[in-house]
C-alpha cells in the first residue's frame, strides 16, 4: 500500500527525519509512536507531500509517488487528517461534510456512510462545528477525510485531548473500516495501549531515527513503554 523507504525530510535547511523506512498494510493499521519532537509529524507531512522529501522514497501502490503533489496523491487515494481536530467552524456539521461530498457520485450515500460510522454526529447536523466538542470535531474531521473514498487514510494524534469514551469510539470506527478491506491506516499515535491494539505493525521514532518495530498485535505496553524509555 504506503511505503516509505530511507525518507529524509524537514523544514529549510534543518532535517527531523533521518532515512526512516515503513509499510502501511493495505488492510490495517500501522502505528508510529514517539515522544514530542520525535519527528512524527514530519513523517506524515512527507508521506502526504507537504514536506519535500531531501532523500529516500515513497510508494503507493508500487507507484513512485516522491515528487507529487498533495493534491495528485488524494487523487490516488491518500487522505491526511492533521493534529488539532480541524473543520470550517462557521458551517454546520451537515454542510462540513457536504463541502467534500458536492461533486462526488453517490455523494450522499457516502455522508450517510460516515454517520452511521460516526453515530454521535447524527444529532449535531445543524450545529456549528466550531461549537462542537474535541472529540465531536475529531471525529467530524475524520468523516470529511473518509468521503473522498481513500485508499490509505493518514491520521495525526486522533486522541489528543479528547475524552476516554470517543477514543473508544474511534478506535472502534478504524479496526471497522480495517475489516472492510481495501483501507490502510498510517496512525501517529500518543496512547500507546490505543495504538497496539489498533495497529498491525508498530514503529518507534527517536530524534528523527527509526528505534524500534515490531508486531502490533503481539506487544505489550509495557514493552513499548521500555523501548520508548518512558
Amino acid at each position: 500500500m504506503l511505503q516509505l523507504i530511507d525518507v529524509r525530510s524537514g523544514y529549510g535547511r534543518s532535517e527531523v527525519v533521518h532515512g526512516v523506512s515503513i509499510e502501511v498494510p493495505r488492510e490495517g493499521v500501522a502505528a508510529v509512536m514517539g515522544h514530542n519532537g520525535a519527528g512524527k509529524t514530519t513523517l506524515l507531512r512527507a508521506a502526504v507531500g507537504l514536506l519535500k522529501c531531501s532523500a529516500g522514497t515513497v510508494l503507493f501502490d508500487g507507484e513512485d509517488i516522491t515528487k507529487l503533489r498533495p493534491s495528485a496523491r488524494v487523487a490516488r487515494g491518500v487522505a491526511y487528517v492533521p493534529q488539532g481536530q480541524q473543520s470550517f467552524g462557521q458551517l454546520t456539521t451537515m454542510e462540513n461534510l457536504q463541502v467534500v461530498a458536492d461533486g462526488r457520485k453517490n455523494g450522499r450515500q457516502l455522508i450517510d456512510e460516515q454517520l452511521d460510522l460516526f453515530p454521535a454526529l447524527k444529532e449535531l447536523l445543524t450545529r456549528k462545528a466550531g461549537l462542537l466538542s474535541g472529540g465531536q470535531r475529531q471525529q467530524l474531521a475524520i468523516a470529511r477525510a473518509l468521503i473522498t473514498s481513500p485508499k490509505c487514510l493518514i491520521l495525526d494524534e486522533p486522541t489528543e485531548g479528547i475524552q476516554p469514551s470517543v477514543v473508544a469510539e474511534i478506535e472502534t470506527a478504524i479496526v471497522e473500516l480495517t475489516n472492510r478491506g481495501d483501507l490502510g491506516v498510517l496512525l501517529v499515535e500518543q496512547h500507546i495501549g490505543f495504538a497496539l491494539e489498533s495497529s498491525q505493525h508498530y514503529y518507534i521514532l527517536e530524534a528523527g531515527r527509526l528505534t524500534s518495530s515490531g508486531a502490533g498485535g503481539s506487544a505489550s505496553e509495557t514493552e513499548v513503554r521500555a523501548a520508548m524509555a518512558i
